[in-house]
């Protein structure tokens, strides 16, 4: 089983399955210049009259979180917001939440908006604030802030659009930044049928040299038993300060007796590139966008040429997404100019990126899709299809034609906002419709198969390019 098989020991990668990635902008808000990661600014140092209203009103510092939250939604999401879907959403939220801990008709009255901003952001208010002061010592303040925000997002209909919390954020950076944590070293992943979470070590990290082999189910951390717990729940206990010990009591993927493995915990960089010449081929799997990437591909890439690669193949089968910006650079590496992609709002502003003149010259090429390559693989893989430079090979795409922008809020927390939709070079939409391959070749995905000798994806990949390089 190949360790892209797994999902790299972070929560965040949670996310990215959740939401199937995204290409979103990360960057900084400055002087109304709107880089990449798109961030609310913090709570900075108060002021007297900040201070003043906290001590008159002990909630004021929530709803001004809620007030930025729905200026921030009215303002940037990529479609036309109506404030009384926004309003409607809260409301129908924290009767939810209050309900799930046991309120059985909660007292939140239904608001009407009137589209005059200050007037719809005092009745949003009212209702948290009314929330609060009822039902506060039930719950918590927090949480019942948390809910309102997630509703109006919710009220929108967009599965991307939605509030991240403290760690969820967190986590996210973490893995955009190439999974740079202190852990064991080992791709995980939950079995969707029996519910054993298996593992894949990877290579000379401090799992591979304890004895973990591929395909080991854990069957408890420091002898705490993992059935029944959610893949989360397993991350957390094994994770850990480095130079600490953790100890697995795991079995081997075709049964046999139980072991114990103990595991001293270090600093932890995962890799976003699996590469390998393989039959003269250059063999390239890239399992995210994320900063790292562009560096990883490419020297991958040149490896090959290096050796005398006879034919490329770039893998973003159950690639989900990451940054726009390395999907415009990973783009880059195989179209020597021209638009990579086109992002519009809601007013129809367009934003083109353009190639990077950063070209490696790797033909032929063949790109293996299926119906989990997403987002910001889409980017690629549809820039690639319309320039031509590279044979499309697998199953349709899954068609996530929109990216998002991450605003930062002052609880720690953060709003994932669809900003733009996207479309190809040669204007494709690809929103909900995907991209079909050039070349259709059917393969089931929830097996372990990938890389495997059963891959008949990456075998007639394999194919295509001899009958290139034999003509």
């Amino acid at each position: 089983m190949p360790p892209r098989a797994f999902r790299a020991l972070t929560a965040a990668f949670v996310i990215a399955l959740a939401s199937l990635g995204g290409a979103l902008y990360l960057a900084h808000e400055r002087a109304g210049q709107t880089a990449e990661i798109v961030v609310e600014p913090g709570p900075g140092v108060a002021s007297l009259d900040d201070l003043h209203a906290l001590l008159m009103n002990p909630h004021a510092a929530d709803q001004r979180m809620l007030d930025n939250a729905f200026r921030q939604v009215e303002k940037a999401f990529y479609k036309p917001v109506n404030a009384q879907t926004l309003l409607t959403g809260e409301q129908r939220e924290l009767v939810t939440y209050l309900k799930h801990h046991r309120i059985a008709d909660p007292a939140i009255p239904f608001s009407f908006a009137n589209g005059d901003e200050a007037h719809d952001v005092q009745l949003l208010n009212r209702d948290l604030q009314l929330a609060q002061s009822q039902y506060g010592k039930v719950t918590s303040d927090a949480e019942l802030t948390q809910a309102a925000i997630r509703g109006m997002l919710n009220s929108l209909g967009d599965p991307y659009t939605t509030y991240l919390s403290s760690s969820e954020i967190n986590s996210l950076e973490e893995s955009l930044k190439g999974g740079d944590f202190g852990g064991i070293g080992v791709y995980i992943e939950q079995d969707p049928r029996t519910k054993a979470i298996v593992v894949a070590p990877i290579e000379d990290t401090p799992a591979y040299r304890a004895g973990v082999k591929v395909g080991d189910e854990i069957i408890a951390v420091d002898a705490k038993p993992v059935a029944g717990l959610k893949l989360d729940e397993v991350e957390h206990l094994i994770r850990g300060r480095t130079g600490t010990v953790v100890h697995l009591l795991v079995r081997g993927h075709s049964g046999g007796a139980q072991r114990t493995v103990a595991i001293t915990r270090d600093h932890i960089v995962v890799p976003s590139v699996h590469a390998k010449m393989e039959d003269h081929f250059e063999y390239v799997r890239l399992a995210d966008f994320g900063q790292t990437s562009f560096d990883e591909v490419r020297k991958a890439m040149l490896a090959g040429k290096n050796a005398g690669a006879k034919g490329y193949i770039l893998d973003l089968r159950d690639n989900g997404g990451g940054l726009l910006e390395a999907a415009v650079q990973i783009s880059s590496l195989f179209i020597p100019q021209g638009t990579i992609v086109s992002t519009i709002d809601r007013w129809g502003g367009r934003e083109t990126k353009t190639a990077d003149g950063d070209a490696i010259g790797t033909a032929p090429l063949v790109v293996l899709v299926n119906k989990y390559t997403a987002s910001a693989s889409e980017i690629t893989a549809g820039a690639i299809q319309d320039y031509k430079v590279g044979t499309l090979i697998g199953t349709k795409t899954y068609g996530k034609g929109v990216v998002q922008s991450i605003y930062n809020l002052s609880d720690g927390g953060a709003l994932k906002i669809t900003t733009a939709r996207y479309v190809t070079p040669l204007g494709r939409d690809i929103h909900h419709k995907g991209i079909q391959p050039d070349v259709f070749v059917d393969q089931p995905v929830d097996a372990p198969i990938i890389d495997t000798p059963k891959d008949t994806q990456l075998a007639a990949a394999k194919n295509y390019l001899r009958r290139i390089a034999n003509k």
